[in-house]
């Protein structure tokens, strides 16, 4: 029943360990790709928003902030665009493994 979660090859005595091991690996693949999602959300989010607060001093900084802030939103679009790609392939590579 645990055949896949074993490697072949594996001396019996490791057996029960490497199903431990593999098991864990397959449960917190979900969680690490939550995670990376969530990193590069927060990452451009706070970006934006540090050079938004730039842009309240002063009438100056708002119109030097401003192109930037088009640019790092239209970037943004692109990195989730990305990310999105490969958050699917890397489902898609963990389904085919269980």
């Amino acid at each position: 029943m645990m055949k896949h979660l074993v490697p072949e090859g594996t001396p019996i005595y490791l057996a029960s360990f490497m199903v431990l091991i593999e098991s864990i690996s397959n449960l917190i693949r979900p969680l690490t790709l939550a995670i990376r999602l969530m990193a590069n959300m927060i990452a451009g989010h706070l970006l934006l928003v540090l050079l938004s607060s730039l842009g309240e001093m002063s009438m100056m900084y708002y119109m030097l902030t401003l192109p930037l802030m088009i640019s790092l939103t239209v970037l943004e679009m692109f990195v989730t665009i990305i990310q999105s790609y490969v958050y699917m392939i890397l489902l898609v590579l963990y389904l085919n493994e269980v």
